[in-house]
């Protein structure tokens, strides 16, 4: 490797500690080698490993192909490949946790967020929703061979994903966002439910209008939060201080969902990939030109967050209306059987 990019590694590293830890106490124990090889590194005596790099690089979120200057209309992401997931919904939410807990650990983090037919973070309001997608995502989508002989069937969630779950709803609600939603929001996510109902996938065909109730819920808690302009928990109250939501109304439809962050040190953006995998980038000139794309989005949507309670009130009731719509004909169509 070039000594100049070394050095620019080691930059970000010292840039991302802030003087919390030593540049040797902290990589000898990510890298496995002693202070004094880290030394020889930061020294540019020994040239870094492409692992090292690879481990450098995720861990304190440095983007590598910015360094490298990959060159024009070149990007590099980052994902979690499908082979790193078991698919249990505790391995899933613990890739998300990490991430959004070292976004909250920078300097006034930021998000934007253009939401497609589902929230995710809202959604972990009600686990069961959550894991309803997962599974979906892995039996219908992937076609994931454990799954093919199985019918969803109701589990309770255990401890440890119902406390990642929260984990990640602390840490998301803490974060000020500005996130822009648009008429087709859970109309995908009620077409599943409705399909499996149809496919007789539920292993309890009533097990549906449960589903289609938490889809309500989570529903009528979005448009508490944006009353207040204020995220937090279901079954809690909105903090006095902090936890600020914006929520906007794209009329026509968002194409996909890109969760855009900003923080002292650094900027990057996620983008939804093969249904409930992200794609990752800090490409300085990629996150500049979604971000001019996401302002127009932004000047083209209507503010309800707070303000404007005629316009929130429909597009709540629009969206209530078409979830109870879906539930009625499973009620419908249980009550002949």
């Amino acid at each position: 490797m070039k000594p100049n990019i070394q050095s620019q590694i080691f930059q970000q590293i010292k840039l991302r500690l802030a003087n919390q830890d030593s540049i040797g106490n902290a990589l000898s124990e990510l890298l496995h080698i002693s202070p004094d090889a880290v030394y020889r590194r930061y020294r540019n005596e020994t040239p870094l490993t492409a692992t090292e790099i690879q481990k450098l690089c995720q861990h304190f979120d440095i983007s590598f192909d910015k360094l490298a200057s990959v060159g024009n209309g070149k990007v590099l992401f980052d994902y979690p490949p499908l082979n790193t997931y078991d698919f249990s919904l505790e391995s899933y939410l613990e890739g998300i946790r990490e991430r959004f807990t070292y976004l909250k650990s920078l300097s006034n983090p930021s998000m934007l967020l253009a939401i497609n037919n589902v929230q995710f973070f809202q959604l972990l309001n009600f686990p069961q929703l959550v894991r309803f997608r997962l599974y979906f995502w892995a039996k219908t989508h992937l076609q994931i061979q454990d799954y093919a002989l199985e019918k969803f069937k109701h589990e309770k969630t255990s401890d440890r994903a119902f406390e990642l779950g929260r984990d990640i709803l602390q840490l998301y609600n803490q974060i000020p966002s500005t996130e822009i939603f648009d008429p087709e929001l859970m109309r995908g996510f009620m077409r599943q439910i409705f399909y499996y109902y149809k496919a007789h996938l539920f292993e309890d065909p009533s097990y549906a209008l449960f589903l289609c109730d938490r889809a309500l819920l989570m529903v009528q808690h979005l448009h508490d939060q944006a009353s207040v302009g204020k995220k937090f928990i279901y079954g809690t109250q909105a903090p006095a201080e902090g936890n600020m939501f914006n929520m906007y109304v794209n009329e026509t439809i968002n194409a996909e969902t890109t969760f855009l962050y900003e923080t002292n040190e650094s900027k990057g953006l996620f983008i939804s990939h093969n249904i409930m995998n992200y794609l990752h980038t800090s490409d300085e000139l990629y996150v500049s030109d979604t971000m001019k794309i996401l302002d127009k989005q932004l000047a083209n949507s209507s503010l309800i967050s707070v303000v404007n309670e005629k316009e929130r009130n429909s597009y709540f009731y629009d969206l209530e209306k078409m979830i109870r719509s879906f539930r009625a004909r499973i009620e419908s169509d249980l009550m002949m059987e």
